[in-house]
């Protein structure tokens, strides 16, 4: 009986900073004009989502994981079980990472690097990633306001998914005033519209504050860190001997070019592959359309595959 009352003082505690950072949000967003004023007056389907993401509380509260959880765990767990069901005789395996997984895929190589360890891959292929996004105009910046009140109120978890999914009318309907969120996802008639649809409203999750936290330091000198602050993954990429493909959208506004190449120009020459796909006259690349863009499979996926091929030595 003790232990239900105090997880139901607990979670009606984060219910409060919830809703006590949602109202620093609209403030914060009206005194930044981060986004056009009419996303303050969202539909009602914004208010639904958010009542529907309020009844998973008791979920929410266990959202207690960031980054380096991803990289220390949850990859090297993955990496076993993939060993297990394929047996490659080497013992190696091939990867393959899009934004994030990429970024996990390169803290891996850094980390194996300073530990002198094998990192069990034969070769690496990311997407739109980054260890350090400083050099370029990435439109993730706009999370970094967030920070200084997911920190303050102490909010365990920031609702990105349905945050998402309830501006998605403003987007498509008229008068259009987030249309610019498009564009973050997927260039002009890249994505089949039904394809587009479901990754706006089935893609994007709940998300820790400290993995949020963690991650904002893609966006500050010296890229990414640990969670003490104190390991910069970017210092020891130039250890590893995998070799990488790093692949980048020539209209990705969330990891342009140029981030992409202030990670690629830090591993040995001989062993990285750069490439920027879409350009004039082409088809062109956003953030999602590197793995779901409708030339993908006839323009990137060839390329991805005859990497991995060369450097499949089982």
């Amino acid at each position: 009986f003790f232990s239900d009352l105090s997880e139901g003082r607990h979670n009606s505690a984060v219910v409060s900073q919830i809703k006590d950072f949602n109202r620093r949000l609209q403030t914060m967003i009206r005194g930044q004009q981060i986004f056009p004023p009419q996303i303050l007056e969202l539909p009602d389907r914004f208010t639904t989502t958010l009542e529907e993401f309020q009844k998973q509380i008791e979920l929410i509260v266990k959202y207690d994981w960031d980054f380096d959880h991803y990289l220390e765990e949850d990859v090297p767990a993955a990496m076993e079980y993939i060993k297990a069901q394929c047996q490659p005789m080497d013992g190696k395996l091939l990867a393959i990472g899009h934004s994030m997984g990429g970024i996990l895929l390169y803290a891996m190589l850094s980390r194996c690097g300073f530990d002198g360890k094998d990192s069990a891959f034969a070769s690496v292929v990311t997407l739109a990633s980054s260890l350090d996004y400083t050099p370029s105009r990435s439109s993730l910046k706009w999370l970094l306001p967030l920070a200084k009140p997911v920190q303050a109120l102490n909010v365990p978890v920031i609702p990105v998914g349905p945050l998402i999914a309830s501006a998605y009318p403003l987007a498509i309907n008229p008068p259009y005033v987030l249309s610019w969120l498009n564009s973050q996802i997927s260039a002009q008639d890249m994505m089949d519209q039904k394809l587009f649809e479901k990754l706006v409203l089935n893609n994007f999750c709940t998300v820790p504050s400290k993995l949020l936290l963690q991650l904002k330091t893609v966006l500050q000198n010296g890229g990414l860190r640990d969670r003490s602050g104190t390991f910069f993954y970017k210092d020891h990429l130039c250890k590893s001997k995998v070799p990488v493909l790093a692949i980048a959208g020539d209209q990705d506004l969330i990891c342009p070019p140029e981030a992409v190449y202030e990670t690629v120009k830090l591993i040995p020459e001989e062993l990285v592959t750069y490439k920027v796909f879409g350009e004039f006259g082409d088809p062109h690349y956003a953030h999602y359309d590197l793995v779901g863009g409708r030339s993908a499979a006839d323009q990137l996926y060839p390329c991805i595959t005859e990497f991995l091929t060369h450097h499949d030595m089982s």
